[in-house]
This record gives structure tokens, C-alpha cells and sequence, in this order.
């Protein structure tokens, strides 16, 4: 009966199975649904410059930064029109991997 106590149930195409968990999947890092309106640095590096200001709006394909990492120049660019609400870098700045760049929101 305490065996029956450790069981989890998993649905798989609405069948219910009951199984354990291990302790890996247990710890795993859940996956967030991205927020597109967040431009997060996809590799960790440095700021080399901040091209754009708060309250500017640009086109899509417009460079927002630069960012260097592994002694290579990253252009990132704005993924659609839109107004740049909030820098959260200087130039010079290191940042890691995930780290909240830029904010933008949509305009049409």
C-alpha cells in the first residue's frame, strides 16, 4: 500500500497512467511560455552599444544593441514594430544567459 502512495498520474492523449517520477524529472526546470515583447540575451556576453532609447519607435529588422559574446559582434534586432519601453542595460554591461534586455511593446 505505501508503494501505491509514491505513484503520480500522467494523462497521454486523455488515457490516465499511474507512474513515478524521477528524481531528475522531479527538479527539471519547467518550461514559461516565452513573452515576446521581452528581447533577453541568448547568450551570455557584453553590451558593446545601446542604439535605441526609451520612447523611441522603430521598424522591425531595426538593431536595438550590440551585443558581443565569444569574440563575435551579435546585432540584435527589434522582431516587430514596436516602442521601446524600457532599457534594462548600459554599454559595457556584462549579462548572462535569459537576462531581461530590453522591453517592447507592440504599435501599429
Amino acid at each position: 500500500m505505501a508503494d501505491k502512495e509514491n505513484y503520480q498520474v500522467i494523462i497521454v492523449h486523455s488515457a490516465k497512467y499511474q507512474t513515478t517520477y524521477t528524481k531528475k524529472y522531479m527538479n527539471r526546470k519547467v518550461w514559461v511560455e516565452p513573452n515576446f515583447n521581452h528581447i533577453n540575451s541568448y547568450i551570455p556576453g557584453t553590451i558593446i552599444e545601446v542604439l535605441v532609447k526609451e520612447g523611441q519607435i522603430l521598424e522591425k529588422g531595426k538593431s536595438i544593441l550590440l551585443l558581443e559574446a565569444m569574440k563575435m559582434y551579435n546585432n540584435v534586432q527589434m522582431p516587430f514594430k514596436g516602442k521601446i519601453v524600457k532599457i534594462n542595460v548600459v554599454k559595457g554591461q556584462m549579462v548572462p544567459k535569459n537576462f531581461l534586455m530590453i522591453e517592447i511593446e507592440p504599435v501599429k
